[in-house]
């Protein structure tokens, strides 16, 4: 359960598979990617050397579709040993296209609570990702409205909240975090002295996934759904 509720004020939300569907997207771009390089690779082995193009270029390019189709193109590449087509490499880039321009579909509930959360607490977005993005995918989803402010971060690490938190003003003990991933948006939170609620999603990517030794003994709460939110929050 969420301690202390007098003292929170301020509850941010992360974006990405909290208030809309995203990793649904990039799953099933890997599958199409699989079938255009099926001939040069098992699918397992596609898959594996497409995890570790994403894990070599992380640093290099950041997180969202962009990143995401860079690595894709040299996987390509490395897998037929550069004899790729340009047909295959166009499909590539046409799937990352595809990706960008899905409309946005919101998670179940995720409107109706927004609206509840306002009327009391000041709401903010604190989202990692590609910039021109997420701005996109925020004006599309007409969620804006309810947010007082939306930070597009680089990563989601104990000092990325904390910046966020300082140039907002923001104390630890008066913000309450909510999103799906337990290792960018619960575990970091956690460790500044903040608090955080965990609603998880069907789909994982593998990069975001965390031990049991990394959550033992860690305090947060767990939901099946925002909508059961509000009533966590005595609303």
């Amino acid at each position: 359960m969420v301690k202390n509720l007098e003292e929170i004020k301020v509850i941010g939300f992360d974006a990405d598979d909290t208030l809309w569907v995203n990793e649904t997207y990039f799953r099933e771009a890997e599958h199409a990617i699989c079938k255009l390089l099926s001939h040069y690779e098992t699918p397992n082995k596609i898959d594996q050397e497409i995890f570790k193009m994403e894990m070599k270029n992380l640093g290099i390019y950041g997180y969202g579709v962009k990143a995401f189709i860079l690595s894709m193109v040299e996987v390509a590449l490395e897998l037929s040993n550069y004899t790729v087509s340009n047909q295959v490499i166009t499909e590539i880039l046409d799937i990352g296209k595809a990706m960008l321009n899905k409309p946005v579909e919101l998670l179940s509930g995720v409107e109706t609570t927004l609206k509840t959360l306002s009327k009391k607490y000041k709401l903010i977005v604190i989202t990692k990702g590609d910039l021109l993005d997420q701005e996109r995918k925020l004006e599309r989803s007409g969620l804006s409205k309810y947010f007082h402010h939306i930070e597009i971060v680089s990563d989601k690490k104990s000092i990325n909240y904390s910046r966020v938190l300082k140039h907002l003003e923001i104390e630890p003990k008066s913000f309450l975090m909510v999103g799906n991933s337990l290792k960018s948006d619960i575990l970091p939170l956690i460790n500044i002295g903040a608090q955080a609620v965990h609603i998880p999603f069907h789909t994982t990517w593998a990069h975001e996934t965390v031990s049991p030794a990394e959550t033992k003994d860690k305090e947060f709460t767990t939901l099946k759904s925002i909508s059961e939110l509000p009533a966590l929050l005595a609303l």
